[in-house]
């Protein structure tokens, strides 16, 4: 294709990606099938603007309510769900541990700490040649790793703030170490602990949309492509359905701690 395509035909590609919203794949296959032409910029201008004025402008509630929102939204909730809850699964025992060994703690605390500090971008680009592919893995580890930090912290700070006494009168009560964990710490410590995998939920919603840029899908599909575009609406498009799925997870978690505030009450 050296050579081939000329500045008009450049402009006038531009102009049907940009302005008339084909896809990338049909404006280079017309290309193909028809070859350079003459005059091709000129007659895109007005072509173009008829399009952006008319009804076939994609229009905000349109891209929003697209046919591809169901299986966005299946994805976006799926990276969400499976890293948080594989972080939980990891992060509640790191943060045992590190109650009950400070220095132990200070490593893990340090660790997990670090791992936030990292660009997700980079992160991803580490991960690709890590693991050997691209997709839903990586961005899973990359949501699991920055999950970790607000789960082992919040675990840690709840098991801490558990009245020695309480410890003290399980013990009495002829409860063993691992018991006294189950039927007496873990309880008290569970609101807090429940507010670091809240935190966690809502961070991982909004960083699953950088996953779009390796391929894993979820609403950073449309941000990738608006962005590709320059295209206002499709940016807003999957930027204002991550907002509310991560408005939804909050209002989730708020209902269940205060379920769990009531029912802690009600005994």
């Amino acid at each position: 294709m050296s050579g081939r395509i000329s500045a008009a035909d450049m402009v006038a590609m531009n102009a049907a990606a940009e302005i008339d919203r084909k896809p990338f794949d049909v404006v280079a296959r017309e290309f193909l099938a028809h070859g350079p032409s003459p005059g091709t910029a000129a007659a895109a201008a007005p072509a173009s603007a008829a399009a952006a004025a008319g009804p076939g402008d994609r229009r905000l509630l349109g891209a929003l309510l697209g046919p591809d929102t169901d299986r966005l939204a299946r994805r976006h909730v799926g990276l969400v769900a499976g890293a948080v809850g594989a972080a939980t699964l990891a992060g509640v025992p790191l943060g045992i541990l590190a109650a009950r060994r400070r220095r132990t703690g200070q490593v893990v605390l340090g660790a997990v700490s670090v791992l936030q500090t990292v660009p997700s971008l980079a992160l991803l680009a580490m991960l690709i040649p890590l693991l050997g592919r691209i997709g839903v893995w990586p961005a899973l580890v990359a949501l699991f790793l920055y999950a970790l930090l607000p789960i082992v912290r919040n675990t840690a700070t709840g098991l801490e703030q558990v009245p020695p006494g309480m410890r003290d009168a399980a013990r009495a009560l002829g409860l063993r170490g691992g018991q006294v964990l189950r039927y007496v710490e873990l309880p008290l410590a569970l609101p807090v602990l429940l507010a670091g995998v809240k935190t966690a939920a809502i961070i991982s919603v909004g960083t699953a949309t950088i996953a779009a840029f390796v391929g894993a899908g979820g609403f950073g599909e449309r941000i990738a492509t608006g962005l590709a575009l320059n295209d206002t609406t499709l940016l807003l498009a999957g930027a204002i359905p991550a907002a509310v799925l991560a408005l939804a997870v909050q209002a989730a978690f708020e209902t269940l701690e205060w379920a769990l505030r009531r029912h802690r009450d009600a005994r």
